[in-house]
């Protein structure tokens, strides 16, 4: 009997809404100190008077006309919050950015503006350090001073957010200014612009200021001087950073042969009348003459950045692109017999500049930006997915936010126009034979290129099955690099980033290609071994060859375009959840990054290749033994409640199961899988590389019931309002022995996770709560965004492992599917 495929469930109930208050506390004091409280006291008001007189001084000296001055305290190891407290927005005074040394040991830089009327605001704090005592008989202020090693004058060091190396001397360079903004002021930027003309800072032509919470970044070229002495002047400054710079059988074939091939697709080649889905490919341009892109690319879909550029294909690259998200496996397309149906099409937004003009310190935020608004204003309609393999290849952000990813990030969650956005994102090639070499342990510490740490983003790595060469002789004694199935030599991956601090990346990895190890021990990239694509020189041939985490991030541009073509009502936050909940690691992942067996060794394998291979067919389609659900809503993640700003609300989910179907079975292993995605709005200040909370505008969480665990019983657990005395206990505990991953899937803004256990104990987990954790939205209240809500989509499936039991049915008309009907799968 033939396989029978069934639509996912959009769950169609709403969930039901309760208060919720975190059982959880908000991080802990800082690590005790025991300083001697008199000697730590006279230290720190010696440091702080000479600040001030250096600061003093300097002022003078330049003839400056600032209304404050920046300090720079050093807070011990360990104390990280307490940085919080040297902030007063009522005194005006503003924690800047926040820096530690790169191997995040040691302790961290925080550098902090107070206005001139304000400079006695820390002697204070000292002081009553010092001769005051709380109610509880403690130093009063004791957290914040315990906290601080020492206080001194910030010079351009602490400014400087990125690698000192970095950092312009002489030469003049170009230099990202972020400037300190207050609920949309634009003030700041005019000041800037005052300064920078008086020190003939030349800012970058046409680039727009980037603008983000609390922050506008301003393109400037600048060397040493010229910042210390903007530094001098500028009452605005946050932080400055560098600016990123962006970077077989069918080939061989005459180029008649190859036009053969093509024909035989064209005859079977299907493709939509007005389509609604399409992928906008962010690149070097397409040849949209190419004869099996022509029917998939209208003349109006092709764009560009600069008109001067052309929207023709100056590299290849985006073609190449082109072909991939267009066809998935384009040798499959041309192989097959079947008739080929694409229902997408494919729009190009050239980014991209051709040669000599490079542009490389462009603000790539905004570039990435306008490309995508070409394509929206000329088709706002449609349901696009963004496929960007543009990385820069000099820059490596150790996972923080640069003003690339957070634009992407701003992008995906529509928070300048309310339009969410599914944008998909390569995490950057290793292209050294040198690196590859040492694989796969050279991976590990071969980073994500900015800006694929953007949260928002699906970040594609890549994996490799090629491998087979015997057949060329030419090839005898060459080994591929890679085992099948393995992470590719090509991939980068986020194992050198704090792994409880940012996403992981890349979340999926995709067929990115091999490599071979010559007799000699020498690497080469073969054709062999790479993907077949389109080629940008139709007249000269129609094929080429593909490899890296740009093929991979093009064919799962294709996987999004098919699952929203299969159901128009999904979300971005949806689509983007089902690609990484399809998706599984191989026998070769496992064998590569995990060797022990416990939840804590899968670090390593999430942080190389995410959650696994991404499975289309399981994306798209439930089977009889096994159900997909779906459910898309919005919740309020916080609410003033008198002065104070708290967590709002949380939802609870009552599943419908199969119970009996499940309790007919109860020792049956069943597996069910959970996956939360959602957006968040950035806030990229420097001050978020210390204070996560600084650049997520929110967080959200899943809890399940523990087999037999009432809702009441349940809700007590997670939720402190759900107790009659908020004092009492959880009362039970959170099962923990069920889950994969358990709390290292608590990173990002997507989090999935597997649970196994027996059918009986499944029956009895059947709740799902969903809610918040902290944000800027509810720390930064003073920008007027804590009543915001937030978007999420709740994917969750169970599978049986034999294809006799349907639980798919029961469930079906359970939710009102009186007669589930199987989809005709077509290629």
């Amino acid at each position: 009997m033939p396989t029978e495929f069934f639509p996912h469930i959009f769950l169609p109930s709403p969930p039901q809404i309760m208060g919720f208050t975190s059982v959880l506390s908000g991080g802990g004091k800082p690590r005790n100190q025991n300083r001697d409280r008199n000697a730590h006291a006279e230290y720190l008001r010696a440091g702080l008077d000479a600040a001030w007189q250096q600061a003093r001084t300097r002022t003078a000296a330049v003839h400056a006309e600032r209304q404050g001055y920046y300090l720079e305290f050093v807070i011990a190891e360990g104390c990280e919050q307490a940085i919080k407290s040297l902030e007063s927005r009522r005194s005006g005074i503003r924690l800047l950015n926040v820096r530690r040394s790169d191997d995040q040991s040691g302790p961290s830089f925080a550098t902090v503006y107070v206005p001139t009327r304000k400079s006695a605001y820390f002697l204070q704090k000292i002081n009553a350090y010092q001769t005051t005592d709380t109610e509880n008989g403690r130093p009063k202020n004791e957290n914040l001073i315990q906290s601080i090693d020492d206080i001194r004058n910030a010079v351009l060091r602490a400014f400087w957010t990125d690698d000192p190396e970095r950092l312009p001397a002489e030469r003049p360079r170009w230099v990202e200014v972020w400037l300190r903004t207050e609920n949309g002021d634009e003030s700041a930027i005019e000041r800037f612009r005052g300064y920078a003309a008086r020190l003939e800072l030349h800012e970058h032509e046409g680039r727009p200021v980037l603008r983000f919470p609390e922050r506008a970044v301003v393109l400037v070229t600048a060397n040493r001087s010229q910042l210390e002495q903007l530094m001098d002047h500028a009452d605005d400054l946050a932080e400055l950073r560098g600016a990123s710079e962006p970077p077989t059988f069918f080939t061989e074939l005459q180029n008649s042969g190859q036009a053969e091939w093509a024909r035989s697709l064209l005859e079977r080649l299907e493709v939509p009348e007005k389509p609604e889905v399409s992928i906008c490919v962010l690149d070097t341009g397409i040849n949209r003459g190419h004869a099996l892109l022509e029917p998939l690319i209208a003349e109006t879909d092709m764009h560009t950045v600069r008109a001067h550029w052309g929207t023709h294909d100056h590299h290849g690259h985006g073609t190449g692109m082109a072909g991939l998200a267009a066809f998935g496996d384009l040798q499959h397309a041309l192989t097959s017999s079947d008739s080929v149906r694409v229902p997408h099409c494919i729009e190009s937004a050239k980014i991209m500049p051709p040669s000599p003009e490079e542009n490389p310190q462009e603000l790539w935020g905004d570039v990435t930006a306008q490309g995508i608004a070409r394509a929206e204003i000329q088709e706002p309609d449609r349901r696009r997915i963004v496929c960007m393999a543009v990385t820069s290849e000099t820059t490596r952000e150790r996972g923080r936010p640069s003003s690339w990813s957070g634009e992407i990030d701003q992008l995906a969650a529509g928070v300048d126009d309310g339009r969410q956005r599914l944008i998909i994102v390569s995490a950057g090639n290793i292209r050294e034979p040198a690196e590859w070499s040492g694989y796969p342990e050279s991976n590990l510490t071969n980073e994500v290129h900015d800006p694929a740490q953007a949260w928002n983003a699906l970040t594609v790595g890549a994996y490799t099955r090629k491998g087979h060469i015997e057949s060329d002789p030419l090839l005898a004694g060459y080994k591929p690099v890679a085992e099948l199935g393995g992470l590719s030599p090509f991939s980068t991956t986020s194992c050198t980033w704090q792994h409880r601090q940012w996403p992981i990346k890349p979340e999926v990895v995709l067929e990115g290609g091999n490599v071979l190890r010559s007799p000699s021990g020498a690497m080469f990239d073969a054709e062999a071994l790479k993907l077949l694509t389109t080629y940008h020189k139709p007249s000269d041939a129609l094929f080429t060859m593909f490899d890296g985490t740009s093929a991979a991030t093009a064919q799962a541009a294709f996987m999004a375009a098919r699952i929203a073509a299969e159901y128009p009502s999904a979300w971005p936050e949806t689509i983007r959840g089902l690609i990484v909940h399809s998706a599984d690691w191989t026998d070769t992942m496992h064998k590569q990054y995990r060797v022990e067996s416990g939840k804590g060794d899968y670090e390593t394998l999430l942080r190389t290749c995410g959650y696994g291979v991404p499975n289309l067919e399981r994306a798209q389609y439930c089977l009889r033994n096994s159900l997909t659900l779906i459910a898309q809503n919005s919740l309020q993640p916080y609410h003033r409640k008198g002065n104070a700003f708290a967590t709002n609300e949380m939802h609870l989910f009552d599943l419908p199961w199969p119970r009996d179907v499940l309790l007919d079975n109860p020792d049956l292993p069943v597996t069910m899988r959970v996956t939360l995605s959602y957006f968040v709005e950035p806030g990229p200040g420097e001050i978020g590389w210390k204070d996560r909370y600084r650049y997520p505008s929110h967080g959200l969480r899943f809890e399940l019931n523990a087999p037999g665990e009432d809702a009441d019983h349940f809700t007590r657990r997670i939720n402190k309002q759900a107790r009659e005395n908020p004092k009492e206990g959880p009362g039970t505990s959170a099962p923990t022995d069920h889950w994969r991953l358990g709390k290292q899937r608590d990173v990002g803004s997507i989090h999935s996770d597997v649970w196994s256990g027996t059918a009986a104990e499944l029956a009895g987990s059947n709740l799902i709560a969903v809610h918040p954790t902290i944000g800027w939205w509810r720390e930064r209240h003073h920008l007027g965004r804590f009543n915001s809500r937030c978007r999420y989509s709740l994917i969750v499936s169970i599978e049986a492992p034999t294809q006799n039991i349907d639980i798919y049915t029961p469930v079906a008309l359970r939710i009102g599917i009186l007669t589930p009907v199987p989809i005709e799968i077509r290629s």
